[in-house]
C-alpha cells in the first residue's frame, strides 16, 4: 500500500451485468497530483470502472474511496467528469449550456457566467457564445464539453476516452489542458486504448484487460522492468526471417521498413537469435532498446486473454 495521499482508490471492486463478469477484483490507486492511464483494449473494462467511480454504478463487491475517504455526496463538486458517450443540450444556447454546468457544480450563476465567457474566449468561441449548440459542429461541441468539464476548477478530473473522435486541433487542445492542469498540481485519470496519448502524458498507468489490472505502476518503472527484452533488428530480408525463430516470442513493426522490433524470451536468447538472423538475412543492426508502451501493451494483453 502507497503512503502517497490518493485521489482515488478502488479495493477489490467487481461488477456483473446478468452473466458478463465486467471488472473482477479490480485495485489500484491514483496518487493525488498525478497524471494517471486506465488503460486497455475495447470492452476491457474501463469505462465500467470510471462508472463506479464517478458512482453511476454501484459496485457489487469491493469499496470505492475518494480523497482518502469513502465517497461523499459533496464529492462531485471536485470532480470535473467527461464522459465517454458525449452529452450536450442541444436546444441550450453555448453560454447558458456552461452556465449551466457550472451551476450544477456549485457555483454561482455570475461566477458561472464569467468564468463561462473566458472559457468561450479560450476554446476560440466566443463568437457561438448565443448560438444553439446543435448549430455547432462536432469538434466545437466537443470543446465546449470540455470547456464545461473543466470550469469549477475541479481538483480531480476524470476523463473517459478524452481524445475518441477528436481531429489533431483538438487533440492537440486536450494535450494542453491536460499539462496545465498537472503543473497546478491536480489529479488526471483518464482512460484510453491509444498508447500513444498516455505514453506522451501519463506518469503512472493501470493496464487492464478482461476486468483485471494486469500491470499497474510508475510508466518509467514499468518499461525499464521490461527492458532487455525487445530488441530491434534491421536489414534487408529480417522481417520475413524472424517469426518463428528460436527465442523470438513476438515481431512488432520497426520504425521503418527494413526493420522489426523482436520480443524476446529472454536477454540470454539474444546472442543465438543475431546468429540466426545473420545467417537467414542481411543483417545491419541489432540492438537492445527501451519498449514504448504500444510493445508493453499488445504483450500484456495476449498474455492475458
Amino acid at each position: 500500500m502507497t503512503n502517497e495521499p490518493l485521489a482515488v482508490e478502488l479495493v477489490g471492486v467487481r461488477k456483473v451485468f446478468g452473466s458478463q463478469v465486467a471488472v473482477d477484483d479490480l485495485s489500484l490507486s491514483v496518487p493525488a497530483g498525478s497524471v494517471f492511464g486506465l488503460l486497455g483494449p475495447n470492452g476491457a473494462g474501463k469505462t465500467t470502472t470510471i462508472r463506479m467511480i464517478m458512482d453511476i454504478l454501484a459496485p457489487d463487491r469491493g469499496e470505492v474511496r475518494l480523497f482518502g475517504r469513502p465517497r461523499a455526496i459533496d464529492d462531485g463538486q471536485r470532480i470535473g467528469y467527461l464522459p465517454e458517450e458525449r452529452g450536450l443540450y442541444r436546444k441550450m444556447k453555448v453560454e447558458e449550456q456552461l452556465i449551466f454546468l457550472g451551476e450544477l457544480h456549485g457555483l454561482p450563476r455570475g461566477r458561472a457566467r464569467q468564468l463561462a465567457r473566458e472559457w468561450l474566449v479560450r476554446i476560440g468561441l466566443a463568437d457561438r457564445a448565443h448560438s444553439k449548440v446543435e448549430t455547432l459542429s462536432k469538434g466545437m461541441q466537443q470543446k465546449v464539453q470540455l470547456a464545461g468539464t473543466v470550469l469549477h476548477d475541479p481538483e480531480l478530473l476524470i476523463l473517459d476516452e478524452p481524445f475518441s473522435g477528436l481531429d489533431p486541433l483538438n487533440q492537440s487542445l486536450f494535450r494542453d489542458l491536460i499539462a496545465e492542469q498537472r503543473g497546478r498540481g491536480r489529479t488526471i485519470l483518464f482512460s484510453t486504448h491509444v498508447m500513444e496519448h498516455a505514453e506522451k502524458l501519463c506518469g503512472r498507468i493501470a493496464l487492464i484487460a478482461g476486468g483485471r489490472v494486469r500491470l499497474a505502476g510508475e510508466l518509467a518503472a514499468i518499461k525499464r522492468e521490461r527492458g532487455g527484452n525487445i530488441w530491434r533488428a534491421a536489414g534487408a530480408g529480417v522481417a520475413a526471417a524472424a517469426p518463428g525463430l528460436p527465442g523470438v516470442e513476438q515481431v512488432l513493426p520497426g520504425p521503418d521498413d527494413s526493420s522489426v522490433r523482436l520480443v524476446l524470451t529472454g536477454p540470454d536468447a539474444a546472442p543465438q537469435v543475431a546468429r540466426r538472423l545473420a545467417a537467414d538475412a542481411q543483417l545491419v543492426e541489432f540492438r537492445s532498446e527501451e519498449p514504448d508502451l504500444e510493445s508493453i501493451f499488445v504483450r500484456t494483453v495476449q498474455d492475458a486473454l
